[in-house]
């Protein structure tokens, strides 16, 4: 089944021309199935990239997914047009009484900053206390999953000295989770972040499970017992050439960062990237969507307690 995506979206267009199957709401609205209802909390401030990149994992699924987008109305976003958040996205008040089988909240370009210095945070935690009682299964996204874990269980971010920047190789330390059904003993995903998590923090959390990690980038999927919470410190949904992106653009500013690591081949720059984590990233959201969204949530959506 396809991923039912607003009509006009520009997420739609790309999609489309990738051979991926994703239809508009009036097409949708013939179909006599129940749909499941995914609400992204897009906190990036280039929405279409970011919008792209996950609607093309979650369309990769026999699953029919209906698409809300959310977005915080205390914080200005400057690279996005007002006209086309009040077109294509919701707010907060907007969906509050509603209930969705899954969400996703991304992450976002400001990890240096305490939590309580954001703008937005008191909206973001009204958002995420929400959730515990209106969604079923919540994936949070690097800085989101930063947030999450610090408003929820009290586990702390710390600095690094230098950014964690490319492609690390995983190991699982749970083979028999369904998360992680069909994924390989070692898997690569793409890290772009100032800031980490802990092992020694989330190990005090009894809720709290560890599920994989790598010995260069740290913990990197952590979920609560029953997955109704799942915590993902990188960014497998990242298109081929999007640390190349980050990467030039800070060059270009005069930035200190360093090439990225296992991303160009031989290190060099001027070779265009290896791609090593779209299969891993595919089977991740095809199993949260499938294992911890589909199979255990209502059929009824307002029965979600």
């Amino acid at each position: 089944m396809p991923i039912n995506i607003p009509d006009g979206l520009p997420a739609l267009g790309i999609l489309n021309q990738e051979n991926i199957f994703a239809m508009n709401e009036g097409r949708a609205a013939h179909q006599d199935i129940r749909p499941l209802s995914i609400v992204i909390l897009n906190l990036m401030p280039d929405k279409i990239v970011t919008e792209t990149q996950i609607l093309r994992l979650l369309s990769n699924s026999p699953l029919q997914v209906d698409i809300t987008l959310l977005y915080p109305e205390t914080h200005n976003f400057k690279n996005t047009q007002e006209e086309y958040l009040v077109k294509y996205y919701e707010t907060y008040d907007h969906i509050k009484n509603r209930k969705f089988d899954g969400m996703i909240i991304t992450g976002a370009p400001i990890e240096k900053m305490d939590f309580e210095e954001v703008d937005f945070w008191s909206e973001l935690v009204k958002i995420m206390d929400w959730s515990q009682h209106n969604v079923y299964s919540t994936l949070y996204i690097c800085w989101g999953a930063q947030a999450g874990l610090y408003h929820h269980f009290g586990v702390p971010k710390y600095p690094l000295n230098a950014k964690m920047f490319g492609v690390f190789p995983h190991t699982l330390n749970h083979k028999h989770v369904r998360l992680m059904r069909g994924f390989d003993d070692i898997f690569y995903v793409p890290h772009s972040r100032h800031t980490e998590v802990r092992r020694e923090d989330i190990e005090k959390v009894p809720e709290l499970e560890i599920l994989s990690e790598s010995e260069g980038s740290g913990v990197y999927l952590i979920a609560t017992k029953g997955g109704r919470q799942i915590f993902v410190t990188g960014h497998s949904e990242y298109d081929p050439l999007t640390l190349k992106a980050e990467y030039d653009r800070d060059v270009a500013g005069g930035l200190p960062i360093n090439i990225p690591q296992n991303y160009f081949p031989d290190d060099d720059p001027k070779q265009p990237p290896i791609v090593k984590w779209r299969s891993h990233s595919n089977l991740l959201f095809a199993n949260w969507l499938n294992y911890y969204v589909y199979q255990e949530t209502p059929y009824n959506v307002n029965e979600i307690e």
